[in-house]
């Protein structure tokens, strides 16, 4: 699920550190502790302690241990600095949260006593570090774990991989896929494209009746000059 999670489980003594999945290679980067977390235009919760590890941003309370935070690098489509008093009163970081979930879906489904349904409409959240002088710190680090959290688009390039460089199908079926993705991808109207397309056809149709025209003319020309010596 994309967008901001609850994280009520925790590891470790005291307040407790949020579990990481070191099997699949999660590292803890940095522990910003005394920080405050706003939650789209909620009021702020604190004291409580961020982690940021290399997959994702986590923020547990450091006085309710059941409450906690955490959304995946590959949600936050941006995060800033922000040092605007008019945007909010502290210097913080500010990070935008894709959901994956449309606007007018969110608005229509609001479940009062579900939290997890309830954050999944968060689209944006504030870090707030005691200590404005971490925000800079913050936003570096955020930049780093970004880089190491691509947009996961492979299954769609070695989809365009198949259809350009498809020698083995006919000439004709590959450009028919790339003229197909053409006059989807493209501002031009589709039968713009499907215009070009069959003109193409026919120059190649005609290239191939002229070949088999030239053909059969030599043949008939060499039936002829046979049937000359044969009959002088």
């Amino acid at each position: 699920m994309s967008g901001l999670k609850f994280v009520a489980e925790r590891t470790g003594d005291g307040a407790g550190q949020p579990f990481l999945d070191t099997d699949n290679g999660e590292e803890l980067m940095h522990v910003q502790p005394g920080t405050a977390i706003v939650l789209g235009s909620r009021s702020p919760e604190s004291p409580g302690t961020l982690y940021i590890t290399s997959k994702q941003v986590v923020w547990l309370s450091d006085t309710d241990r059941s409450k906690g935070y955490a959304v995946d690098f590959l949600s936050v489509s941006l995060h800033a600095v922000s040092r605007d008093p008019e945007a909010y009163r502290d210097p913080c970081l500010y990070a935008q949260i894709d959901n994956g979930v449309e606007d007018d879906e969110s608005e229509g489904s609001s479940d009062e006593g579900d939290v997890s349904s309830d954050l999944s409409r968060i689209t944006e959240l504030r870090l707030v570090p005691s200590d404005p002088s971490q925000v800079d710190t913050l936003f570096q680090i955020f930049c780093d774990c970004a880089e190491l959290n691509p947009e996961p688009i492979e299954e769609e390039e070695e989809e365009h991989n198949w259809i350009f460089s498809a020698d083995q199908l006919e000439n004709q079926e590959a450009e028919e896929d790339s003229e197909w993705l053409i006059s989807q991808n493209s501002t031009h109207p589709i039968g713009h494209s499907n215009g070009d397309h069959d003109l193409a056809h026919n120059v190649l149709q005609l290239q191939i009746n002229d070949q088999r025209f030239e053909d059969a003319e030599e043949m008939d020309s060499d039936s002829k000059n046979g049937h000359h010596h044969h009959h002088p």
